[in-house]
């Protein structure tokens, strides 16, 4: 395995420089980089095309070869600035993108990782960007690592490197948690405390991560008569938006986002189209721990934000940021009397317990139950 500072020292350069969104495979790799490196040479982006845009500031300045890490899944949110401004064709920016190798083959995962695993490689040809598969042993990864920058340097473009599961050593770094009040609830109680007080009709689509792993294990226990809840397994950020849909396409339904932090931050954007469609039936609930926490535990741009005061800025009708479970039912009460778009935050602890299990459905099953339950005039 790879030393987490070995590594960083070797593909920083001489003028480091890292962005990107966290990742699991990354963990140990980001931790080192968070705890050691000042905010000048290191910055957790809101998306990885943001990421993108950070590291062609930076080579703009210093022209050096800045490192863009993420998780395949977030490839797509790259494409763009990646084919319309880094592309040798275009203004020829050198960075080299660390890429987590969720869904490889031959290596079991999750659905929504199996297929974007599998196009990796073809994707990356696609786009025309050279890459590497960053070995285990340290010594042939810090080659790798070499190569990498003097390839994108000389063919002043991106250069790819995929990193596979359990390739990085345990970093001897630590990060200092987040700051946030005492005895805060945790994601798992304000969850439940939400699900309850929400009711039966409601239609809820949960962001991926924790948060739907969490609900998944929730109504397993204590089921309802149709399956109204929707677990974004994957597509970070879009939870909001496929509640918005739901509300325009059925003003009846009571419809709910139960959203994360980081998801919120990674399409902020999605705040004010909200508001503008004025769903009086669309109601949104962020539960903020202030830190990435499926990927590590990497803190959120978001938890310097009065995300309240964000949304009505959008324009959402209402809003209102509460501490305690016992505060849900009257928060969810308020949200209906004044009619959505309206945004309740809840500041939960980070963490979640060691044995969450994952969704035994599949997503076409999921999917088919709760659009059958929506149809049926069930929710």
């Amino acid at each position: 395995m790879i030393r987490p500072g070995i590594f960083v020292d070797a593909i920083g350069g001489s003028i480091p420089f890292f962005t990107g969104v966290p990742d699991s495979l990354l963990k140990q790799l980001g931790t080192h980089i968070e705890a050691t490196l000042p905010a000048s040479q290191h910055v957790i982006a809101a998306n990885e095309g943001a990421a993108v845009g950070l590291a062609i500031g930076h080579h703009l300045r210093t022209g050096s070869v800045p490192v863009v890490y993420l998780q395949n899944s977030g490839v797509g949110n790259t494409v763009n600035p990646l084919l319309s401004l880094a592309d040798t064709e275009v203004y020829g920016v050198p960075m080299v993108l660390l890429i987590g190798w969720r869904g490889q083959p031959g290596v079991k995962d999750e659905p929504q990782h199996v297929k974007q695993g599998r196009v990796m490689t073809q994707l990356l040809d696609a786009m025309e960007i050279p890459f590497f598969v960053l070995p285990h042993d340290e010594k042939a990864a810090l080659a790798v690592a070499a190569e990498a920058r003097a390839t994108a340097l000389s063919a002043s473009g991106p250069v790819a490197i995929l990193v596979e599961a359990d390739t990085f050593a345990p970093s001897e770094a630590t990060v200092t948690g987040v700051q946030l009040a005492p005895d805060l609830p945790s994601r798992e109680e304000a969850l439940v405390a939400f699900a309850e007080a929400v009711g039966e009709d409601a239609a809820i689509v949960c962001t991926t991560g924790m948060l739907g792993r969490e609900m998944f294990e929730y109504r397993e226990a204590h089921p309802r008569p149709a399956l109204r809840e929707f677990l974004c397994v994957g597509g970070m950020g879009h939870a909001s938006s496929i509640a918005q849909g739901i509300a325009l396409a059925d003003p009846a339904a009571d419809v709910w986002a139960f959203d994360g932090d980081g998801a919120l931050l990674m399409h902020q954007g999605s705040l004010a189209v909200n508001a503008k469609t004025a769903s009086p039936n669309f109601f949104h609930v962020v539960f903020n721990n202030g830190v990435h926490d499926s990927v590590g535990g990497q803190p959120t741009a978001i938890a310097n934000v009065d995300v309240p005061a964000l949304a009505e800025a959008s324009g959402y009708r209402g809003s209102a940021r509460i501490l305690s479970c016992d505060d849900v039912a009257q928060a969810v009460a308020d949200a209906r009397a004044t009619g959505g778009p309206y945004l309740i935050e809840i500041q939960v602890r980070p963490g979640n317990r060691k044995d969450i299990g994952r969704p035994t459905r599949t997503p076409a099953q999921s999917k088919e139950a709760f659009s059958a339950a929506l149809r049926s005039g069930q929710s």
